[in-house]
């Protein structure tokens, strides 16, 4: 029988999230639904909103839910998830938050259709689609599986209005909505957890956590060693290309504030990650047959997943079981809304407009991306209802990503002259076939290649055959690109033998997005009469290119809009007089009312011409 008083608990939280994302849609600017404004809150997200969205990339449900769970059935260190995903935060610091964030992308893609075109990028985002629909559906079974003990709900409904729900106020705010919907989410989660420790632990069924007999801290036997290793890069650096990630890069208003951040929030992810840790051993010191507990014992794969909300209901009162099941549910919906925008911005942007749509408008753009929204949730929520382990499937939606995109990214980032589109595809072909030559057991796949180290009886790869995959598929990449290349252009291969025009068939009109300057201005190939800008980067927003003010460049001390939009100008002004100097073979006269060509013919100047702007 449904729990009345359950149910409250669970109403007043969602409608607390609830109002907290429709005011926080109200945030955006009236009129506004440019791209910039809806998927990245017009560059405008503060620090201390900031700071508490960019740790929520990862702290979620499936965060507490799944880290409870690998605590109880495999110990603290095979709980590796927590650590490696605060390491993903700290690396993409590092090494991708600053350029990013320079380049003024607006999703992740933008960078890898800038080096590989429209139809690759499209390509690659199928990987990255599987991560967020497979992180959002692990959020959402957790939550299925904590209000199904606590309060009696079916699983799946709670799963479905929970999903419903996040939907409805991500459609009506976007990125605004779940920045600030993620504010209450953290504290809900620290408040509500560390409320509920004391009761669990002070219960009179709980035994010793220093108790021999109980082992949470577990161990790693030694042929499961290279395995080990294979997971924790798994989360490292496979945490690093999730839009959701860089969706609080792009958003953040210097490039410097992008890097802080990731770097506090890998605090935050570890901080918050204890009181899961704790449950987890005190569910494992727990008898659960002498509990109020009437299920199977020892418990089975069903029951673990659920093992937060059995401590929630079996060892605390149960007004805390409630406000712990409140902020478990806050938790969830606040997360799942955050991979449901970040893989339909990228649908829309990447997908629609760059491959089938380049001329469509802003308005309808946004359109497409509420009509994703709803599609994504629903495959979310489909998923969510089909697979049972949360943390089985937390640590699979980083496999693909991690296998495909990483190394991609990793190359148009820094090294983006030393790879093409052939390497491109290679690469994707060679690591999506090794990934899935290794099996799923989760998925029921079955491996066509056993690996050396094969457990035939657990049915388990020892052999870190994903990140084989990984270095593989970084090896194609470059060794594929650097072999076109040097047949293209040693005349080996005729340029009409470029198929993917990105080596020596490169169309006169499509001149792809340069470095950024040493002095940091940012500036897209001449529109007009000499070209047009290419590549995704070029393509939106009222900061990125065309002698536009980009926030990534401003000084932390909030430069006035006026004067950075003046010294902008200026400074794109003279470059453009540089670049049609340089065209022309021109010297700018000395009477200074314009300048001389050739052929004596007067020549306007920037400033008197602004018709590239």
């Amino acid at each position: 029988m449904i729990n009345i008083a359950g149910v409250v608990s669970i109403v007043l939280f969602y409608l607390l999230i609830l109002v907290v994302g429709i005011w926080a849609g109200r945030k955006k600017q009236s009129g506004n639904d440019s791209e910039e404004e809806v998927m990245l809150a017009g560059r405008s997200i503060g620090l201390f909103v900031g700071i508490f969205t960019m740790t929520a990339t990862w702290v979620g449900g499936g965060y507490i839910n799944g880290t409870a769970e690998a605590i109880y059935t495999s110990g603290l260190v095979w709980c590796q998830a927590p650590f490696g995903y605060a390491l993903s935060l700290v690396f993409g610091g590092i090494f991708f938050a600053n350029p990013m964030r320079k380049q003024g992308y607006i999703t992740m893609l933008d960078p890898l259709q800038d080096s590989f075109g429209e139809r690759m990028g499209g390509l690659l985002f199928l990987p990255a689609l599987c991560g967020e629909v497979f992180w959002a559906a692990g959020i959402l079974a957790a939550l299925g599986a904590t209000l199904s003990v606590i309060i009696d709900m079916d699983h799946r409904t709670s799963v479905i209005l929970s999903s419903c729900i996040a939907i409805f106020y991500t459609l009506f705010g976007g990125l605004y909505s779940v920045a600030y919907t993620d504010v209450i989410q953290l504290f809900c989660i620290f408040i509500g957890l560390w409320m509920c420790i004391p009761f669990a632990w002070s219960n009179e069924h709980v035994g010793s956590l220093s108790d021999l007999e109980v082992d949470w801290i577990g161990h790693v036997e030694p042929k499961r060693h290279w395995m080990y290793i294979d997971y924790g890069l798994l989360l490292v650096f496979g945490g690093i290309p999730w839009q959701v990630y860089f969706q609080r890069v792009l958003s953040s208003k210097t490039a410097g504030r992008a890097q802080l951040l990731s770097y506090v929030a890998a605090a935050g992810c570890i901080l918050m990650a204890i009181p899961p840790v704790l449950i987890g051993a005190i569910a494992k010191a727990t008898p659960w047959n002498e509990t109020d507990y009437k299920g199977p014992y020892p418990l089975t794969v069903d029951e673990t997943s659920m093992i937060l909300p059995m401590v929630l209901q079996y060892l605390t009162p149960d007004f805390v079981s409630f406000f712990g099941l409140g902020a478990v549910s806050a938790a969830v919906m606040s997360s799942a809304d955050s991979s449901v925008l970040s893989a339909a911005s990228m649908f829309a942007r990447n997908v629609y407009k760059l491959i089938f749509r380049q001329k469509a408008s802003e308005m309808e753009i946004i359109w497409v991306m509420r009509v994703a929204i709803i599609v994504v949730g629903i495959l979310a929520t489909i998923m969510a209802l089909t697979i049972p382990s949360i943390y089985g499937l937390w640590s699979m939606c980083s496999d693909l990503v991690y296998v495909i995109l990483f190394p991609q990214l990793l190359m148009v980032v820094h090294f983006k002259k030393h790879c093409n589109t052939y390497g491109s595809l290679a690469a994707y072909i060679v690591a999506l076939f090794i990934r899935l030559s290794g099996g799923e057991a989760i998925l029921g796949l079955d491996p066509f290649i056993k690996y050396p180290g094969y457990d035939e009886e657990t049915q388990e790869q020892m052999f870190p055959f994903r990140t084989m995959a990984m270095l593989l598929s970084l090896i194609t990449l470059i060794s594929v690109s650097w072999w076109t290349k040097m047949m293209f252009e040693s005349g080996k291969l005729p340029p009409s033998y470029d198929y993917f025009r990105c080596v020596v068939n490169i169309p006169e009109d499509a001149l792809r997005v340069g470095e950024p300057s040493e002095s940091g201005e940012q500036l897209s190939v001449m529109a007009g009469p000499l070209a047009r800008s290419y590549g995704a980067a070029t393509m939106a927003g009222k900061d990125e290119r065309n002698g536009r003010i980009n926030p990534a460049l401003e000084s932390d001390d909030d430069l006035p809009v006026a004067e950075a939009r003046r010294i902008n100008q200026q400074t794109a002004q003279a470059q453009v007089k540089k670049m049609l100097d340089t065209a022309t073979g021109v010297k700018p006269a000395g009477g200074g009312g314009g300048q001389m060509s050739q052929s004596g013919m007067a020549m306007p100047t920037p400033e008197q011409d602004n018709t590239a702007f």
